[in-house]
């Protein structure tokens, strides 16, 4: 059975706990449903275990290990973060790290109803989020990038899945973004993986923001698409109040 073939169950969960970290191990244990690279189970109420799933390397699991502790004191909605560290052993040859759970339910599974407080809370996190990072920061590799250094791959995608009655207005949104101007400033924090299933609602609102596994240093016009992948219809067009001080990069 190779590495990727391992069946990560309750069991294996405790088991590991038992070894690394006995005293968490008498918590109760659920699975959460979805995740691709790394499995997510519940751990008591405040917890969750984070395992190593289908993430060919352990670095986006290590990358939230180093940066979250930094990151979250100053963000204005929960993250999650890493308080203990689970390593490679003979029972699981992958890391796992238990962090703190963020309450709600993901975007993916539920909507927003609030939708103004919903802009404004998102505003705001881009604004915290978006400040210049350290020069150890991680740079992206397949995230980020000017959409001019993206043609080949916007072209697949456009022939894939753009119906004809709305090639035109795609492809001129995509060529408007070809042109643009590139980022001058310094690199800032970036999320880079702002979709629905790693935003968390509650009360109808945002209510936290998962999965740093993408996180880079680099153009914040990068995140900016998360008004219109997460907000209600309309609700990205509010006015240039709600983003100003995001970001000067080209949206």
């Amino acid at each position: 059975m190779t590495d990727s073939e391992i069946e990560i169950t309750a069991d294996l969960v405790r088991d590991l706990l038992q070894e690394q970290h006995p005293d968490l191990a008498g918590l109760a244990i659920r699975e959460v449903a979805g995740g691709w690279g790394n499995q997510m189970w519940r751990l008591g109420d405040e917890l969750a275990v984070r395992m190593q799933r289908m993430d060919p390397t352990p670095e986006l699991q290590l990358k939230e290990r180093r940066w979250l502790p930094v990151l979250a004191p100053r963000l204005p909605l929960p993250v999650p973060t890493p308080v203990r560290f689970g390593e490679p052993s003979e029972r699981f040859p992958k890391h796992w790290t238990v962090m703190t759970w963020v309450p709600g339910e993901p975007l993916d599974h539920t909507s927003i109803s609030r939708a103004d407080h919903a802009t404004d809370t998102l505003a705001g996190f881009l604004r915290a989020l978006h400040v210049e990072a350290p020069a150890e920061a991680p740079i992206a590799t397949d995230f980020g990038a000017h959409p001019r250094n993206c043609t080949d791959g916007f072209d697949h995608f456009f022939h894939a899945v753009v119906p004809a009655d709305l090639a035109d207005d795609v492809r001129a949104v995509w060529d408007d973004a070809v042109k643009a101007p590139e980022w001058e400033g310094a690199p800032l924090w970036v999320h880079g993986d702002l979709h629905p299933a790693n935003v968390i609602v509650s009360d109808g609102t945002l209510a936290g923001i998962v999965d740093f596994g993408a996180l880079f240093a680099g153009d914040p016009a990068w995140d900016l698409a998360a008004a219109w992948v997460l907000l209600p219809a309309g609700a990205a067009s509010r006015g240039h109040v709600h983003w100003s001080g995001v970001s000067t990069a080209t949206r």
